[in-house]
């Protein structure tokens, strides 16, 4: 029988999987903490984030797999596959994910990915030659987060709550 934890981020991943950032958002803590190679965000700001992307990925996949939970950490590795907006161009972003568990709560949530081959894949040209460079990094940093602003403006509910949605929810 899988332990609770797995069953949560079981929970979330079918979420992502079906384009539900409310249920994403559920699946957290109130003072989560989410870190990628693109955003470092807190609290509400995570749930915000996921409801943006899933709203924004028309043709977004999300495939699971290798999820793995006990009481204190968790792991699993997710594929997602999609167009990316500003360029038009299709990206396969394979991703490493470690967690942390409070209250039957996801409280960190770190994805791992290679920066490098996403830009080369979303950027193109620009991606292949500065893939690498932090400059890059820092302006695709600020464009998401200057994106995700925009989106909290139009959609203020998109902060809603984070947490509710433990073992039992």
């Amino acid at each position: 029988m899988p332990h609770p934890h797995a069953d949560l981020l079981t929970r979330f991943y079918d979420a992502f999987a079906r384009r539900d950032g409310d249920t994403m958002a559920a699946c957290y803590h109130p003072d989560v903490r989410f870190q990628d190679e693109v955003f470092d965000l807190r609290g509400p700001q995570v749930g915000a984030m996921w409801r943006m992307l899933c709203a924004r990925g028309e043709d977004l996949i999300v495939t699971a797999s290798d999820i793995d939970a006990d009481d204190d950490v968790g792991s699993a590795r997710w594929v997602a596959t999609y167009t990316f907006t500003q360029t038009g161009r299709p990206v396969r972003n394979e991703v490493g994910a470690a967690f942390t568990f409070e209250d039957g709560l996801i409280r960190t949530h770190r994805d791992r990915f290679d920066f490098r081959r996403w830009s080369r894949q979303a950027l193109g040209l620009s991606g292949l030659l500065l893939g690498w460079t932090p400059i890059l990094r820092r302006a695709v940093q600020k464009r998401a987060a200057r994106q995700l602003d925009r989106y909290v403006e139009r959609h203020p509910e998109a902060l809603g709550s984070v947490g509710f949605g433990g073992p039992t929810g």
